[in-house]
């Protein structure tokens, strides 16, 4: 009997100390790993843009991986998906900080994109945002957001200096009452009106709507010299062909919902001449190159419209925390709060005190021939 509680004792400690080191390992392998969140839509409308942004921040990581990680330690991901939903994305949000994430990228649609802050913010988590812009997101921030897309406000200025130059004086906008056109509706009207100018009409068209007849009818009768639509690019292309074939020959121009190609293969001829203010495009960006074969190598297809910010906003956080020198997510915030003149392929990158980049990086963009090109 004295020989086996022995051998019962002996095994017993043998489990024991084999089970202490697989959970030290295991503490070992996670202490070896930074854990950042990524927040875009995969599901719903926008999912393409979303996965190209995710495409974008995973590029980032493996060749911040391939050159040592972070502070010596591997860079991992987990991804939520905001579905450009405020709920949907409070619980992308919630999930992400249940992971324990040091940081999160991402951020699409602005209403979405909004409720997230105050929970990333109760947990400390910084989020750096290459994509939703809505100048909302600066109230509702507490100060642990990163927005590396200039705002509506950086917008209407860009927009009022090409009025300006085209010697406009009588404006009417479009919008379609939801936030992000609305919001760039109200911000256009109020600088023009500011600046002694006439806003003639500001009007909606109902998404979905297919005959734009009395809306073109009401416009032409103020007789305005530039139609601004501050929507997206879904319905845009039928209200610029239907402004056209009612005779409206003067000045229009799109915001940066409205950059896809998709408004041109849409309206056709109708686009020819339409101005759009954009975010940071790949093809017009000098430091680009390396980004755009890197991508088309790693997912064999050609980067979207957001995957330079989204590439730019992990390999800011990934210089953040290399300042930080910890991955305490209270230092990494300060330390993107104090970033200056980080060298992006967008652009550099400073803040305001807001949290909101400091240098406008948006550019004006013409229709020709079925594509956008530089307007200078």
């Amino acid at each position: 009997m004295a020989g086996e509680d022995m051998t019962r004792k002996w095994f017993s400690m043998v489990v024991v100390c084999a089970v202490t080191r697989l959970f030290l390992a295991g503490q070992s392998f996670a202490a070896d790993e930074i854990k950042v969140g990524i927040m875009v839509p995969t599901t719903g409308v926008e999912a393409a843009f979303g996965k190209d942004m995710e495409n974008a921040i995973l590029l980032a990581v493996s060749e911040i991986n391939a050159k040592g990680g972070i502070l010596g330690r591997n860079v991992i991901t987990t991804s939520s998906d905001e579905a450009c939903d405020p709920q949907q994305a409070s619980s992308a949000a919630s999930k992400l900080v249940s992971e324990d994430v040091v940081a999160v990228v991402g951020g699409y649609c602005s209403p979405a994109t909004a409720p997230t802050l105050k929970i990333y913010g109760d947990a400390g988590v910084p989020i750096v945002i290459p994509a939703a812009n809505s100048t909302t997101l600066i109230t509702a921030n507490p100060g642990n957001g990163f927005q590396i897309i200039n705002t509506g406000f950086d917008q209407v200025i860009t927009a009022v200096n090409l009025f300006k130059e085209k010697k406009i004086r009588k404006l009417a906008i479009i919008h379609q009452k939801d936030s992000y056109s609305t919001e760039l509706a109200v911000l256009t009207e109020k600088k023009w009106k500011a600046m002694g100018l006439e806003v003639v009409a500001v009007e909606v068209a109902n998404k979905g709507e297919q005959n734009h007849a009395a809306l073109v009818a009401r416009l032409k009768s103020k007789a305005p010299d530039a139609v601004f639509w501050t929507a997206y690019y879904d319905d845009g292309p039928l209200v610029i062909k239907q402004l056209r074939q009612g005779g409206f020959n003067k000045l229009i121009a799109v915001g940066d919902g409205s950059n896809s190609p998709k408004l041109m293969e849409n309206a056709g001829k109708a686009a020819e001449g339409v101005y759009c203010f954009s975010k940071p495009m790949i093809e017009y960006l000098p430091g680009a190159k390396a980004f755009v074969e890197s991508y088309r190598k790693k997912f064999n297809q050609e980067p979207g419209p957001y995957s330079a910010l989204s590439y730019d906003a992990m390999n800011l956080l990934s210089d953040a925390i290399t300042r930080a020198g910890v991955t305490d997510k209270a230092a990494i915030a300060k330390a993107l709060k104090e970033t200056k003149e980080f060298k992006g392929i967008a652009g550099p990158i400073s803040f305001k005190s807001d949290n909101t980049l400091a240098r406008s990086n948006f550019v004006v963009l013409i229709a020709k021939g079925n594509n956008w090109t530089l307007y200078k």
